[in-house]
């Protein structure tokens, strides 16, 4: 799978770096930053988390309750702007000129 091989774990580190450091300070989950990033956009994006274990199923739930800053947010976006497309996305390969 794509998005365990080294290359992509690499590429993702900075983010995920930021993503867990949020995470922290608002004591809660990667995957409830994550979620309550995309509710932040716009209010008409409604991410639809799939899970088949009811402890997660709630974890996800608790992201309703976190509202980013537009910093926070804006951090989040910057860093995404700076990760390369990797496989795990489909992506191809940037070459800066």
């Amino acid at each position: 799978m794509p998005q365990f091989q080294k290359e992509a774990v690499g590429q993702n580190q900075k983010l995920l770096a930021l993503i867990q450091t949020l995470a922290d300070s608002r004591q809660a989950t990667p995957a409830q930053i994550s979620l309550a990033w995309m509710i932040n956009k716009k209010p008409w994006i409604v991410p639809i988390p799939g899970t088949t274990n009811l402890g997660r199923m709630k974890e996800n739930g608790g992201a309703a309750d976190i509202v980013l800053t537009p910093e926070e947010v804006q951090h989040i976006d910057d860093a995404l702007d700076h990760v390369a497309m990797s496989a795990v996305f489909c992506g191809t390969a940037v070459e800066k000129k």
